[in-house]
């Protein structure tokens, strides 16, 4: 394979990176950024939560559609990605025994680098504001048990806008310019009073990008797949404080990448990820998470490791 096509290559495979992933087609969505205690209402109770994520993500394998690293020189990527969130949770009930409430989410590259090793020369990539993430869901109180509480579900509905940085000439970009739809469901269990399961169970929808990467060669426009994706949390309280556990994260994409129209076959994502975890309780309005995945059998996307550190503040 000459240079030329190997950096073509390169260039195709990574696309943009508005959020959270480093994938080929499919725009940055919710791997790992959410764990344990996820199906339940904010721990402070109803009202104003500021969120920050400081996200850092490493891959030194780029895989094809067999699974396998491509035949690159060089595979470096690192990525430092923040994400701030508002939400607001309501004291009134919206039903008889749920809350409506609202979320935004804006992320953003903030370093980069990325090297193909193809003569040292780097890909293009840029640093910036990614697309804003509306968000509105049902949070439904707790269903209570002999012991305390047995579980908690909430259901939401987010959709991405396009108004993150973009430029089709790069391979890495904060913003997508394409429209997505992405809703959840998501529940907490508990096994017992101090040991809990969590899901996440999400469906991506990705509307047209009209100005698509220049890798792909469409006349006129490209449309990621449709996804499937999830995360997965058990937790054990080991002290009032302190919550310790295991994390882990799946994305299945189930359509093909669109290019003018047509599928584009052998471009499907997978990938999973497993890893450890804990929360820790900051005083009464504070808390944090610290989770680190471990990616397992990508397709089509790169396959490396992710730390998400994330800072919960209620008002």
């Amino acid at each position: 394979m000459t240079i030329l096509k190997l950096k073509r290559t390169y260039a195709c495979m990574l696309l943009t990176l508005p959020m959270t992933a480093m994938a080929y087609d499919l725009p940055g969505v919710n791997l790992g950024g959410t764990s344990f205690y996820d199906g339940a209402p904010g721990p402070q109770g109803p009202g104003w939560y500021v969120i920050e994520y400081l996200q850092y993500l490493t891959s030194d394998k780029l895989n094809g559609s067999n699974g396998d690293a491509l035949p690159l020189p060089k595979q470096d990527v690192d990525l430092f990605i923040p994400l701030t969130q508002i939400i607001y949770e309501p004291e009134e009930h919206f039903t008889e025994n749920t809350r409506l409430g609202y979320t935004f989410i804006v992320p953003w590259i903030a370093d980069q680098d990325v090297d193909d090793g193809l003569n040292n020369a780097q890909i293009s990539a840029q640093t910036g504001v990614g697309d804003i993430i509306l968000g509105a869901f049902l949070q439904f109180d707790p269903v209570m048990g002999e012991s305390g509480p047995r579980y908690v579900q909430r259901i939401e509905l987010d959709v991405t806008l396009p108004t993150g940085k973009y430029d089709a000439e790069n391979a890495i970009n904060p913003g997508s310019n394409a429209f997505n739809i992405n809703p959840y469901y998501s529940v907490t269990y508990w096994l017992t009073p101090r040991w809990t399961v969590s899901g996440r169970f999400s469906y991506l929808w990705n509307g047209k990008n009209d100005d698509p990467s220049t890798a792909l060669n469409a006349k006129n426009d490209s449309q990621a797949g449709q996804a499937l994706h999830a995360n997965f949390a058990s937790a054990y309280v080991l002290t009032d404080n302190l919550s310790v556990g295991v994390n882990g994260y799946w994305l299945n994409q189930i359509t093909d990448t669109k290019v003018d129209g047509d599928d584009v076959e052998g471009r499907r994502e997978k990938v999973w990820a497993v890893g450890p975890g804990l929360v820790y309780k900051l005083g009464k309005e504070n808390s944090v998470f610290a989770n680190m995945y471990f990616e397992q059998d990508a397709e089509n996307r790169s396959e490396g490791n992710r730390f998400v550190l994330r800072f919960n503040h209620h008002f």
